[in-house]
C-alpha cells in the first residue's frame, strides 16, 4: 500500500517512513503542505498523513484543496493541537482520523492499519465524471446507455474515476489492482484496459483511457466533449 506523508520536521518524517516502510508500505515522504497537494494530485493513495502546521501550505488548507478535487482517500491529521475546536475544525477540513503529539509510533501505526483496512467505507459509493457514472455496490457504468462491469474491470473503472487527470505506469497499475495475485503477468493490465475502452464506446462516455501497451495510461475527458 501507498501511502503520502507530509511533515516538515524531518526527524519525526524519518521515523515515522521507517515504521511505516518496515511494515510494508510504500511512502512518500514531503515536508510542506504545498508538496503534498502537488503529491496528492499526481498520485493513487490508500491513505495520507497530514501534520496541520507547516511552511508554504498548512495541512488543513491542503487537505480542503485535495477534497475540492473529489480525492476521498483517508487522511489522519497529526499535530501538536489538542483543544477541541482544532480537533472540530481538522475533522471539518476533510480528516477521519485525528492523532495529538507526541504519540506513539505503535499507535500511529495500528491507526493506519485499521484505516486502509476499512477504506471503503470512506468512499462514495457512485462516482460520476463527465456523463458517465460508475454505481460500484451495482457494478454499473452508464452514460447514454449502461453496461455491467465485474472483478476486475469495475475494480479497475473505479481506480481511474477516483483518480482522473492523473498518470500511471502499467507497474502501477499492476500493484494497485492485482497486488495480491503475485503468480499474474502484468500484460493483463493492457488486456483490462482494451475491456473497458471497449465498454466505455458502448456507453458512448465521454471519457477515455490513454495510453499504450505497456506503457502508461491516464482517464481524461474526451476531446470531442470538451
Amino acid at each position: 500500500m501507498r501511502l503520502l506523508l507530509a511533515e516538515d520536521e524531518k526527524e519525526m518524517s524519518r521515523a515515522v517512513t521507517a515504521v511505516l516502510s518496515a511494515n510494508g508500505y510504500e511512502v512518500d515522504a514531503v515536508y510542506d503542505g504545498l508538496e503534498a497537494l502537488e503529491k496528492a494530485k499526481q498520485n493513487a493513495y490508500d491513505a495520507m498523513i497530514f501534520d496541520i502546521m507547516m511552511p508554504n501550505m498548512d495541512g488543513m488548507t491542503a487537505l480542503r484543496e485535495i477534497r475540492s478535487t473529489g480525492d476521498v482517500t483517508p487522511v489522519i491529521f497529526l499535530t501538536a493541537k489538542s483543544e477541541l475546536d482544532d480537533r472540530v475544525e481538522g475533522l471539518d477540513a476533510g480528516a477521519d482520523d485525528y492523532l495529538t503529539k507526541p504519540f506513539a509510533l505503535k499507535e500511529l501505526l495500528a491507526r493506519v492499519r485499521s484505516m486502509t483496512r476499512r477504506k471503503g467505507e470512506y468512499m462514495p459509493k457512485s462516482i460520476t465524471l463527465g456523463r458517465v457514472t460508475l454505481k460500484i455496490e451495482e457494478g454499473e457504468l452508464s452514460a447514454d446507455n449502461s453496461v455491467r462491469l465485474a472483478g476486475k474491470e469495475l475494480r479497475l473503472m473505479e481506480f481511474f474515476m477516483r483518480n482522473p487527470g492523473k498518470e500511471f505506469t502499467t507497474e502501477e497499475i499492476f500493484s494497485h489492482i492485482w497486488q495480491n495475485e503475485p503468480d499474474q503477468e502484468i500484460g493483463i493490465v493492457w488486456m483490462y484496459i482494451s475491456f473497458l475502452r471497449t465498454k466505455l464506446k458502448s456507453v458512448y462516455a465521454d471519457l477515455e483511457i490513454t495510453g499504450s501497451e505497456g506503457q502508461s495510461f491516464c482517464l481524461i475527458q474526451s476531446e470531442e466533449a470538451v
